[in-house]
């Protein structure tokens, strides 16, 4: 019985210092792997977000891609569009240069015309009045040097102041020639003449007849219009503004 006792504590007293390094191993292995899962688990969470960044940046750059796509087409078609614009401007800017010179020349012609109109015509004669409205230029010619009171048949001493009106005309093939009654308001009306419009009418076309069958004016220049008493110099009041009313006037300007 004392022998096995013996055995037995020899035996008890190996077992607790093997226990006990192998718990002191045991719990030194388990603060390393605690240590590891906490690790393991930082890098797991770094690594997720690692990778939702990463597709983050993935789909940036597609969208930057696709974006410098579209830039470079839109670059592209504004390019084409600025081109079209540049050429648009530079089309306008020719035609407006040529409008310009054809003004300039227009300028010129009609000047040299009211130049020529002002020599032939007269400058001291009060009842004709030479002058340029809206770039077109006019005689104006007092009714007392054309006609009677009241009558649309041209006076002799008229057709002196037509001729020299033929004489322009007839050097400007490229004119037209409007020939305008006016009359004053003073109501007209008689076997021949219905009223103040049919007046005004018949003296342009008067004075159309001589300038084309006397005075050898092209017929194809020559365009007669009556304004009655619609389109008064000064009003109607006295006699002496009804007598600048009733005038003729005598348009020129460029065949279209």
């Amino acid at each position: 019985m004392s022998l096995l006792a013996v055995s037995l504590m020899l035996t008890s007293c190996v077992s607790k210092k093997k226990f006990t390094e192998l718990e002191a191993k045991q719990k030194e292995t388990q603060d390393l792997l605690n240590s590891a899962t906490v690790k393991l688990n930082a890098c797991l969470t770094e690594k997720s977000s690692i990778a939702e960044q990463l597709e983050y940046l993935k789909k940036n750059n597609a969208d930057l891609i696709n974006s410098t796509k579209e830039m470079t087409v839109l670059t592209t078609k504004g390019a084409q569009n600025l081109e079209k614009s540049l050429e648009s401007l530079k089309e306008k800017d020719l035609k407006i240069s040529r409008l310009q010179d054809a003004l300039s020349k227009k300028d010129s012609v009609t000047l040299a015309l009211v130049t020529s109109l002002k020599k032939e015509v007269g400058l001291n004669d009060p009842d004709i009045n030479v002058n340029v409205e809206k770039g077109v230029v006019f005689i104006s010619i007092a009714d007392n040097l054309l006609f009677k009171s009241g009558s649309y048949e041209v006076s002799d001493g008229a057709k002196n102041v037509l001729a020299k009106v033929a004489k322009v005309v007839n050097s400007k093939p490229d004119f037209e020639c409007m020939v305008e009654g006016h009359t004053d308001n003073v109501p007209i009306k008689n076997s021949v003449l219905l009223d103040n419009w049919d007046l005004s009418v018949k003296r342009s076309t008067s004075i159309v007849r001589v300038l084309q069958n006397e005075l050898g004016v092209d017929p194809k220049q020559l365009i007669p219009a009556g304004r009655s008493f619609y389109i008064p110099l000064v009003e109607n009041d006295t006699p002496a503004n009804r007598s600048k009313n009733r005038r003729t006037k005598n348009y020129h300007f460029t065949k279209n």
